[in-house]
């Protein structure tokens, strides 16, 4: 795991020294055990390493071709990389080290970006800068765990792992107001933009190519849907869930460094080391405990572990939480308002001097469907499909009644689903019209809206309302929120985190398999629970999804009252325009007489830390080349 950076186009050798240092410096963190620079006439690259797979000198970046042409920067890890290097060393190749990053130098001299990136088993994001063809790959992995960031313009991009290294560099723009809406809406800014003009994110599953000044971009992979046709039994997909699932957490037990797991009392970490179990790894699994908290997951956890067998360590987070919010505004170089990432922080702070390679359970949620939204939609999707022609509109003239009363706002909701599809699920979330409505937008953003409010409502796209909602998940928040979060926190703690679920393959399994299956007899995540059922324990298949998270719509009302107050009397977010003046008082006044805050307060909060920190400064303009 590591950070990568590069410029390439530049027509000022010093100047594009200068740039790519800079970026490099402000990646320092995530990869502390060493820096490396390289260049050629028309371009130049950065690196810092955090050393898992081969710690010697011999894995250092930028790495080089043996003529010293062809230049690789890359942060991740290829899981298949033994599988790959017996493969080239069939073709002639020989190889100077024992690491990951090697396997992607020399596939690509053998087969080119196209061969090479197909073959792939990994997370990954990295750059090849092929000297003679005068071209930049950028590649991403499939569902976006490592991120990549770009500017283009003027003929020349520059690329880093972070959207600060760019700015450190000078490439970032003004602060984008549609980015600010995105992020009072979400709680985070979303793959198609960046918080700054200029500045854009390398979605997942795809290769960018720059050639002698224009840049081309394509996808390589998408996620499936499922084949209603198929005919592969509940027995079959359970039965071959647990054969992709063991595969997957035996590729990544591979590492030169202390590795450990994290155990929570849900069913995908449980499932993670039940196969480490069944692996004979001696692999240590790690609690955070929280003690006196009613959501504390230590006494399960200590349980699960009893029960495989596995060594268990539980770690206290601290009882004093008062720096979290400095360090979630350390963490993250844009603004980001996920209330679990303060917890995912505290978790990679207290493994770090245990480990260095963190297995979790991340991505099981999402492609097995184990959130209560997914079981909601799917039962809309059914009634849908049912309905006679005509019901929307009959629908839409029922539904001034429902309006009119309270507490008919759930069914409201669900009915608008089934007539409407993902746009009524898109209109019902309360983020921008909460803002508008309560007088908050300033002249920067006044008249603001973003797209996702406007999408098409119809009864047709109630009929495959899940199918797009996992669609629009995966593009929204699962790679903007979900995958930022982990990477952001455990890299600002030098950790590498990986996630047997997020297996590109188990996921062209998975979402392939029929939602009637997936969501077998309304259980979230059946097959998952019923590998638990079957080789670990009934009642731990039963358990109740239990996420730790911070309780931050109590805390704006308690502990962070002070910094709640600070804002109130020296907002930059009202100074500069960007809310009115006065009205965040008012919100923070009506909060603290309820004594529970909404999310909007919290993301104006986050907003508001993260421009008092100075990360919305505009980059200087004298590091970047022109």
């Amino acid at each position: 795991m590591c950070g990568i950076a590069g410029l390439i186009g530049c027509g000022d050798p010093s100047r594009a020294e200068t740039a790519v240092r800079a970026m490099v410096h402000a990646i320092r963190h995530r990869g502390p055990d060493s820096e490396g620079l390289d260049h050629w006439p028309n371009a130049y690259l950065g690196h810092r390493r955090l050393a898992i797979i081969d710690l010697s000198p011999a894995g250092h970046q930028p790495m080089l071709s043996d003529d010293g042409k062809i230049g690789l920067v890359f942060n991740g890890c290829i899981y298949n990389f033994l599988e790959l290097r017996a493969d080239l060393e069939k073709r002639g190749h020989h190889f100077r080290s024992h690491c990951d990053t090697e396997v992607l130098l020399r596939g690509y001299q053998e087969w080119g970006i196209d061969g090479l990136v197909p073959r792939l088993r990994g997370m990954f994001a990295f750059g090849i800068w092929d000297d003679p063809a005068q071209t930049l790959s950028l590649v991403r992995d499939r569902l976006g765990v490592k991120p990549l960031i770009y500017s283009s313009r003027d003929g020349q991009i520059a690329f880093a792992s972070t959207v600060g290294a760019l700015r450190a560099g000078g490439f970032a723009g003004e602060i984008d107001p549609q980015a600010v809406l995105e992020f009072l809406e979400f709680g985070s800014v979303t793959d198609d933009r960046s918080i700054f003009e200029g500045v854009q994110k390398l979605a997942a599953g795809t290769i960018l190519v720059w050639k002698r000044g224009a840049v081309t971009t394509r996808p390589y992979w998408t996620l499936p849907e499922p084949d209603e046709n198929s005919r592969i039994t509940f027995e079959e997909a359970v039965e071959e869930t647990e054969r992709l699932l063991l595969e997957s957490v035996r590729l990544r037990l591979f590492a030169d460094v202390p590795i450990g797991a994290l155990l929570s009392a849900g069913i995908d970490s449980t499932l993670v080391c039940w196969a480490m179990a069944k692996l004979n790894a001696n692999v240590t699994a790690f609690t955070v405990s929280t003690p006196g908290d009613p959501e504390d997951e230590a006494p399960f956890a200590c349980e699960t572990a009893k029960l495989l067998g596995i060594p268990h360590q539980v770690v206290s987070l601290p009882h004093d939480q008062q720096d979290l919010l400095q360090e979630l505004g350390a963490a993250y170089d844009e603004p980001f308002g996920c209330p679990s990432a303060m917890a995912m922080l505290r978790v990679s702070r207290a493994v770090k001097p245990h480990a260095t390679v963190l297995l979790t359970g991340d991505g099981g949620d999402d492609v097995f469907l184990g959130y209560d939204f997914h079981r909601h939609y799917f039962r809309a999707q059914q009634i849908a499909r049912k309905l006679p022609p005509g019901s929307a509109a009959a629908w839409n003239l029922a539904r001034p009644v429902f309006d009119a009363v309270p507490r008919l706002r759930r069914p409201k909701h669900f009915l608008d689903y089934i007539t409407g599809g993902l746009g009524a699920v898109t209109r019902a979330h309360s983020g921008i019209p909460y803002y508008r409505s309560r007088g908050l937008f300033g002249p920067r953003l006044h008249g603001g809206d973003i797209q996702q409010r406007n999408m098409s409502l119809s009864a047709a796209a109630g009929r495959n309302i899940l199918q797009d909602f996992l669609n629009y998940q995966q593009r929204m928040w699962f790679v903007a929120e979900f995958m930022t979060k982990v990477d952001g926190a455990t890299m600002h703690y030098a950790l590498e985190a990986r996630s047997p679920f997020l297996d590109h393959t188990l996921w062209d399994f998975a979402a392939k398999l029929p939602f009637e299956m997936r969501l077998r007899g309304g259980t979230l995540k059946a097959i998952l629970r019923e590998i638990v059922r079957r080789r670990i324990n009934p009642a731990v298949a039963s358990r109740k999804k239990q996420g730790f998270a911070i309780p931050v719509e109590r805390w704006l009302t308690t502990r962070w009252q002070p910094q709640i107050q600070d804002i109130l009397h020296n907002s930059s977010l009202e100074r500069e325009g960007w809310l009115n003046p006065g009205a965040l008082a008012a919100l923070a006044k009506q909060s603290a007489a309820a004594g529970d805050a909404p999310m909007q307060l919290w993301f104006l909060l986050v907003l508001e830390n993260w421009m008092t920190a100075g990360k919305g400064a505009p980059a200087d303009p004298t590091l970047a080349c022109r």
